[in-house]
């Protein structure tokens, strides 16, 4: 089968280089460098140069494809999927759009499409593990925690990011939606700090973050559901003063006669600090809290992963959980293992077992170990 994937940063380029020991793989990007470097990983990939924003090529683009990974940009990943559905194209994607991919749902049973979207890490191996536990228990509560953290710990942020510091600074002042018992809560981010013990790591902080997305309307009956950010003690303390300070604003302000807003000005200095190199280790860690009841029992269940940069590939950790988790779910369309047409998040993928359990295999056979407490 021959399949396209939608830009290749640091997730996509995983994403190609793991499909190519299956699959016959194109990559489109409109960065040069990108291409450049993946073509150097794998020669065998090949790669296009194209403005993935110029949605009426698509059909063109993508004729010969039977199917589609999108991995561009969260500001533009609504417009691509839906153009990609509209060309008649199953689809897995990981572009974390902050609009609603169910809208898509009857668009893509009208396409006859399978769509599996947000299948990354968290959006992604979170939402497969309530959509199973959903079918063996009554959960009462579901938290998880996540984050991706460099190896060496540098001052003052002891932070790095995979992606645009905008769009984590985004997950900084967004107000979080939670469950509380029963109801949909807004609560500010960066509230309600925990600190958490993490084997070989150390303890870590948590804080609300806005991450439940689909979770919080295809599972309404789960009365209580919370997703919390992970970072190293002291992160979040800097953070809320440069958001108290005014650093995060968007309105203009006039320096020398020329405008900026604060938001581009921090982002800017930000991006230099947080960058994370090509070849930079971190790493990604994840708990996950089932609890409810069983046969009429009380049953709690932990679930702890912790992954790091793979020196061999050079594939950063956070493009491995997510990239491979998307992977699988490529597997999991192209071997007809999940056919249901329309547009489907992960807990509605994972509900059946043996789609759940294809995905932990997937990411086992890739060392990436999610282990039950």
């Amino acid at each position: 089968m021959k399949i396209a994937v939608l830009g290749s940063g640091m997730v996509g380029r995983a994403i190609a280089l793991d499909l190519a020991t299956s699959f016959q793989i194109t990559s489109f990007d409109v960065s040069a460098e990108n291409l450049k470097i993946l073509k150097q990983r794998n020669a065998a990939i090949e790669t296009k140069q194209v403005d993935l924003k110029a949605y009426h090529q698509y059909e063109e683009m993508l004729k010969d494809f039977g199917l589609i990974v999108t991995a561009v940009p969260g500001f533009m990943g609504f417009d691509t999927l839906q153009t990609v559905i509209s060309c008649g194209k199953n689809v897995a994607d990981i572009s974390f759009f902050p609009e609603d991919a169910l809208q898509l749902h009857e668009l893509a049973k009208q396409k006859n499409v399978t769509v599996i979207t947000d299948i990354g890490v968290a959006p992604g191996i979170s939402n497969l593990f309530i959509g199973r536990y959903n079918e063996e228990m009554q959960i009462s509560n579901f938290e998880f925690y996540v984050g991706g953290l460099p190896k060496i710990r540098k001052k003052p942020f002891e932070y790095k990011a995979p992606f645009s510091p905008v769009d984590v600074i985004e997950e900084y002042t967004r107000p979080a939606r939670l469950k509380e018992n029963g109801f949909i809560v807004s609560k500010d981010a960066l509230t309600e700090r925990k600190f958490l013990q993490f084997e070989t790591i150390g303890t870590l902080e948590a804080f609300n973050t806005d991450g439940l997305r689909s979770i919080l309307f295809t599972m309404p009956h789960i009365p209580n559901i919370k997703e919390q950010t992970l970072r190293y003690p002291g992160h979040i303390d800097l953070i809320i003063a440069l958001k108290e300070a005014g650093f995060f604003d968007h309105e203009e302000i006039s320096i020398n006669n020329s405008s900026i807003s604060p938001l581009q000005f921090t982002s800017k200095i930000l991006f230099n600090d947080w960058k994370l190199g090509l070849e930079e280790e971190e790493l990604t860690v994840m708990r996950i809290i089932i609890e409810g009841r069983k046969n009429d029992a009380p049953v709690r269940e932990e679930f702890n992963m912790v992954d790091r940069y793979d020196p061999v590939t050079k594939i950063s950790s956070m493009s491995r959980t997510t990239g491979y988790t998307c992977t699988a779910a490529v597997h999991l369309i192209a071997q007809k293992l999940f056919t249901e047409k329309g547009v489907y998040p992960p807990e509605l993928v994972g509900k059946y077992k043996t789609c759940f359990d294809f995905v932990l295999n997937h990411l086992k056979e890739r060392n990436i170990s999610i282990i039950k407490k």
